[in-house]
């Protein structure tokens, strides 16, 4: 998509409320100065999530629709006469129609909006993790680069200086790209969660599909739920048990390495961050360290905060995603639905 005017077709069977929104959104985009594909790049956004907003089968946060309103010359729909002061500046009847047309899309799929939301932000989050580590890494190959074609010219053959200095670019650039491939894989699975909600953009009451075992896949995947205070675990039971997954609960680090002493066949281990005595963090750490369990995905379930830095920590920690509380049943549906079928395709390999 390289043109404002080539915007993709609205999306099937769209109700009222997400068609009008749509449609204001795709009239700021029409009135954009830069290129479509360059303001989603600025944004941090890949092709596929910002054609969803556009087709209206995704809801954008609106941290991204008020970044389109900044963008949009003052002489939007709904602006104030060019010539007052300041025409440039977003108009706040614009915004606030924008903001309430948003919520009503969002309330027919009252079910369902606030994990799309909680998965959208994840996934911008993951986007600009991608983008920032590359910049890096680039930063680091130019700067090798230029130390290497520095030394030549002079006919220096590298002093020490030079040469450890040599070693900690490639070290950054190697670590930079690391981190952006583990964004990525982070990209990707979030992609699938926010797919297998979306399945249910505009249903009200239904679950996502059942996730457990079909006929002939073997025995269905088991998911630890570890949490030290029973009425949590209960909530997760209550969520997950209809969805055909075998649930095993501890409510300690301890009780659930213990659980983890025959690993097999686990597809996913929710674990609460805050815990007397062993916490989450060490806790992982144990099960990370051990051969026969580090590679079973961690999700921590956490309740100190959702932001970058709490979300940096967890994935530090060897978490594979983390889900905030008070949980959001849809959203922690489709996060283990999503790890039981990345579970089926791996014993489907083996």
């Amino acid at each position: 998509m390289t043109a404002v005017d080539g915007l993709p077709p609205l999306g099937s069977e769209l109700g009222r409320e997400r068609l009008e929104f749509a449609e204001q959104l795709r009239a700021l985009f029409r009135r954009l100065d830069t290129p479509v594909d360059e303001f989603a790049a600025r944004c941090g956004l890949g092709p596929d999530a910002l054609a969803g907003y556009l087709a209206a089968v995704r809801i954008p946060p609106w941290e991204f629709v008020e970044a389109l309103l900044d963008a949009v010359p003052g002489d939007a729909p709904g602006a104030p006469d060019p010539t007052a002061p300041d025409p440039a500046a977003p108009d706040p009847a614009v915004r606030e129609r924008l903001s309430r047309s948003r919520m009503a899309a969002l309330r027919v799929a009252r079910s369902i909006g606030r994990a799309v939301c909680q998965l959208e932000g994840q996934l911008h989050a993951a986007a600009r993790e991608i983008e920032q580590s590359d910049e890096q890494a680039d930063r680091a190959d130019r700067a090798l680069a230029a130390l290497t074609g520095s030394a030549g010219s002079t006919g220096d053959d590298g002093s020490a200086e030079r040469a450890e200095r040599a070693e900690q670019l490639a070290e950054q650039s190697d670590r930079a790209r690391e981190q952006a491939d583990r964004a990525g894989a982070r990209y990707a699975l979030l992609q699938r969660q926010l797919a297998l909600v979306e399945q249910q953009q505009d249903t009200s009451a239904a679950p996502p599909p059942a996730t457990g075992a079909e006929p002939g896949d073997g025995p269905p995947p088991k998911i630890l739920l570890v949490d030290d205070r029973p009425e949590n675990l209960t909530v997760l039971e209550a969520l997950l048990g209809p969805h055909g997954h075998q649930l095993v609960s501890a409510t300690s680090g301890p009780e659930a390495l213990r659980a983890l002493m025959e690993p097999d066949g686990y597809a996913a281990i929710l674990l609460d961050v805050q815990m007397p005595g062993m916490d989450g963090y060490e806790t992982a750490a144990h099960i990370r360290s051990r051969a026969r369990t580090r590679e079973i995905p961690i999700v921590f379930v956490t309740a100190i905060g959702s932001d970058s830095d709490h979300a940096m920590r967890a994935y530090a920690a060897g978490a594979a995603d983390f889900i905030p509380k008070p949980v959001d049943p849809w959203a922690v549906r489709a996060k283990v639905a999503s790890f039981v079928e990345l579970h089926r395709e791996r014993r489907s390999r083996s």
